[in-house]
């Protein structure tokens, strides 16, 4: 499935503004806001569209993970009509992924193979219905490019972190078969998932230890599942820092200050926190963040992984560089 093109040659000034955001904000271009697409704009619209193939994409080669994260893009084999169980769950949950969408219920029955066959129409393959190797890597080649290892020289952790929390943003991770479900959230919560496990936390914490791979630095916390657990982490080590003191210090509220990319907390109380992700363009009181477990509205409780501009009200930064 691809998405109708634009020529982006002969967009004005006020739509080419429009589209460089909308890039921006689904995680594909980084550049200015100029409004006249050059090279940079181009290339994000390309990724965009599904344009550049898995083989070309911009990762490295893909990290080691915990068997409980590898499980989720690992090939189980054969997977066909009358299986049961999570082999068939994932199979139902990642064509639903691509937008193939069946009913998420452990049983691969007439609807999810009919999913699958078109699927595999989609992608050139033969409509067989059964998810061979081919099929399956497919499937799960949007987990396996944001759990790879970016390409070029990374300059430093925070340098890391940005890239890789951008590369997630780029697949667009979503809970999949209901609230705080499906294999992005497994992963990211080390194979836990449901109403009881928010996963805001468990993102910072998997794309923080996947940038510690990545540089060989050791993460300047040990993450958890849990946003207060984190906060207290920060203070043990020296790393938290409070609206209260950007207050009295608005200089520090800056790459100077917080680095170019921080944790940011969402603060209920002084010893409750409610919400986090990944902080950086601070500007005034205001800064963009790349957030997991959220949506449009900036909910603690949304459904996807994707970037906002946050202000700085109620909210304490852990530092990481």
């Amino acid at each position: 499935m691809t998405i109708s093109p634009l020529d982006l040659d002969n967009v004005d000034k006020q739509d080419g503004v429009l589209i460089q955001r909308g890039l921006q904000h689904l995680g594909f271009y980084d550049g200015t806001f100029g409004g006249v697409p050059g090279p940079n704009t181009k290339g994000a619209y390309n990724r965009y569209r599904g344009n550049v193939p898995v083989e070309n994409a911009d990762v490295g080669s893909l990290l080691d993970y915990l068997s409980k994260v590898e499980v989720e893009f690992a090939f189980p084999g054969d997977v066909a009509e009358g299986a049961r169980g999570m082999k068939a769950r994932r199979v139902q949950e990642w064509v639903t992924f691509h937008n193939f969408r069946t009913a998420v219920d452990s049983e691969f029955g007439e609807a999810t193979k009919r999913s699958v066959k078109a699927f595999q129409e989609a992608r050139g393959e033969a409509s067989s219905g059964v998810v061979n190797k081919a099929t399956w890597a497919h499937l799960v080649a949007p987990m396996v490019r944001a759990f790879s290892q970016p390409a070029g020289t990374v300059n430093s952790l925070p340098d890391a972190v940005m890239r890789i929390a951008n590369q997630h943003l780029r697949e667009h991770p979503v809970e999949i078969g209901g609230q705080n479900m499906g294999p992005w959230v497994r992963a990211y919560m080390n194979g836990n998932e449901g109403r009881a496990w928010p996963w805001c936390a468990g993102f910072v914490t998997f794309v923080l230890k996947q940038a510690a791979k990545v540089t060989g630095i050791s993460t300047p916390i040990d993450g958890s599942f849990s946003c207060d657990l984190l906060a207290a982490q920060a203070r043990n080590e020296g790393r938290f820092v409070s609206e209260r003191s950007l207050n009295a210090s608005p200089a520090n509220f800056s790459d100077a200050g917080l680095g170019s990319c921080c944790i940011f907390l969402v603060r209920r109380t002084s010893s409750d926190w409610t919400h986090t992700g990944f902080a950086f363009n601070y500007a005034g009181r205001t800064c963009d963040t790349i957030e997991g477990n959220t949506n449009d509205e900036g909910s603690r409780e949304g459904y996807e992984v994707c970037r906002r501009i946050r202000g700085r009200k109620k909210k304490d930064f852990i530092k990481i560089g």
